[in-house]
């Protein structure tokens, strides 16, 4: 089912987003990102990726590169941009200059537009006697901006299809800005004139645009233009209702990716934030959410970007993952870790027994030492808890900072190697029974020797843990 209306019923749906490259990819692009994406799949479409990178004094190198890798991460890759040229490109706004001039000209002669005088701050007023007739004068003239002609006295009606139809007085309305001196538009004309050439169907883009909804109607009026349908996602809000930004929550796509969250979980968690699952399903594929959803059942309330459930949604996918792909995803994220682990089925065990205990990929930090078994040194931890294991041969030197148990830990490891190596069957049963009949023995629980081997009071469960690295690697941690 689409959403159409009949006079585009037979139109190839056409969709985009248009970000700017003056910073790298904040989260709200993958959000627009993925309710085009969607929609784009979901009627056999096309998604367009279009670079706004008219802003030239804050424009970012490579920030054009990081938004197509963002896309290519989360699986919501386009199908015509700059890097993939289509029929209606190019698909950067400062390679389609020319073109705007050409329906700013045209927006001239049909009354829709005139020049106003915007001196150079070093330029006499004297200048404004050069009044300029066409577009190419304008530029040439370099003082002169063209503006939108507003109306006076008059309704302007628009159509929202998440919220309906909106009212606007004309007398309201600024006459924008359509072209700069320096030959550059603005986001209203070039917009209008983009999403028009590249035959946008839907447009779906952020709820601060309806405030220029009117004047982007008027220009398609002017040049005779049929409309899209428009969509006006809500804004995506922090706890305190505030629009999320850098300066609260986590903005940039990066920060998620640095932070061990699964991109299967973003995509999940983004698709609620103003949407609902039919089902009330919160965990869902993104072809689950392709199949299902319709862009006017996004709704219009701003969705509040609660990281705490996005974390709980992550550990959900991390528990319900297959453990070899899961271990493969935590090779990825650390550099220090390689394929040849991957390689190990111990390792994959390993995973299958830690990750019901973390809610991201970086959280298997805390887990980490307990397989890829190195020599540990000075680790500092809670209650001023410090340890320092070095090993050598079968004796074992420990420094604890905690005076109630410094010899009792140091004599219960040394006797727990002892009885480890000569356990002849190799079972977690067995191996608890060794721990535990060593803990007794020293008058020590298990968080005491938690603290010898990793510096922390917790971590994976001891016996299974070393049932599945086996005796040799049981004893070099115990060692090292």
């Amino acid at each position: 089912m689409q959403d159409m209306s009949s006079s585009k019923a037979n139109s190839e749906i056409r969709v985009r987003i248009a970000p700017s490259p003056t910073g790298y990819p904040h989260i709200g692009t993958i959000y627009q990102a993925l309710f085009n994406f969607a929609f784009a799949k979901k009627n056999k479409g096309k998604f367009i990726v279009r670079i706004e990178d008219t802003d030239r004094t804050r424009f970012v190198e490579d920030a054009e590169e990081k938004i197509y890798s963002a896309l290519d991460h989360f699986g919501l890759s386009e199908d015509e941009s700059p890097r993939k040229e289509g029929e209606h490109g190019p698909y950067r706004q400062s390679e389609r200059l020319e073109i705007y001039h050409k329906y700013a000209q045209e927006l001239v002669e049909k009354g829709g537009a005139y020049f106003a005088f915007y001196p150079k701050e070093e330029n006499s007023v004297q200048y404004k006697v050069a009044n300029p007739s066409t577009v190419q004068e304008m530029l040439e003239i370099e003082d002169w901006v063209l503006r939108l002609k507003v109306p006076i006295d008059a309704k302007i009606v628009v159509r929202d299809e998440i919220r309906g139809n909106i009212e606007f007085d004309s007398n309201e309305v600024t006459e924008q800005v359509l072209l700069k001196s320096d030959g550059f538009p603005t986001y209203h004309l070039a917009v209008v004139v983009d999403d028009h050439l590249m035959r946008i169907t839907d447009a779906v883009r952020g709820e601060e645009w309806i405030t220029s909804f009117p004047k982007h109607k008027l220009i398609y009026d002017y040049l005779g233009w049929e409309m899209p349908r428009f969509y006006h996602t809500p804004v995506l809000r922090n706890p305190d209702r505030s629009k999320l930004s850098k300066r609260q929550g986590h903005t940039n796509v990066s920060w998620y990716q640095e932070n061990g969250y699964l991109k299967e979980a973003i995509l999940n968690f983004l698709a609620l934030l103003g949407w609902s699952h039919p089902e009330e399903k919160e965990i869902f594929s993104l072809d689950e959410f392709i199949n299902l959803m319709h862009l006017k059942d996004i709704k219009p309330v701003g969705p509040i970007f609660d990281i705490n459930k996005l974390e709980w949604m992550n550990g959900e996918y991390i528990r319900n993952m297959d453990s070899k792909e899961l271990a493969k995803r935590i090779v990825d994220f650390y550099d220090d870790l390689s394929e040849e682990d991957l390689q190990d089925q111990r390792f994959v065990k390993f995973i299958e027994l830690v990750k019901t205990r973390i809610k991201t990929l970086k959280e298997y930090e805390e887990y980490k030492m307990f397989y890829h078994v190195k020599a540990q040194e000075k680790v500092e931890v809670n209650e001023n808890v410090s340890v320092n294991i070095q090993p050598e041969s079968q004796d074992i030197k420990v420094k604890i900072n905690y005076p109630r148990i410094q010899t009792e830990v140091l004599e219960m490891v040394k006797d727990l190697i002892k009885n480890l190596s000569s356990l002849d069957e190799w079972k977690k049963e067995k191996i608890h029974e060794v721990i535990k009949t060593n803990l007794d023995k020293h008058n020590l629980r298990f968080p005491d020797l938690y603290i010898a081997l990793s510096g922390k009071k917790f971590g994976p469960p001891l016996a299974d843990t070393f049932e599945i690295i086996g005796k040799e690697k049981t004893l070099d941690l115990l060692k090292s």
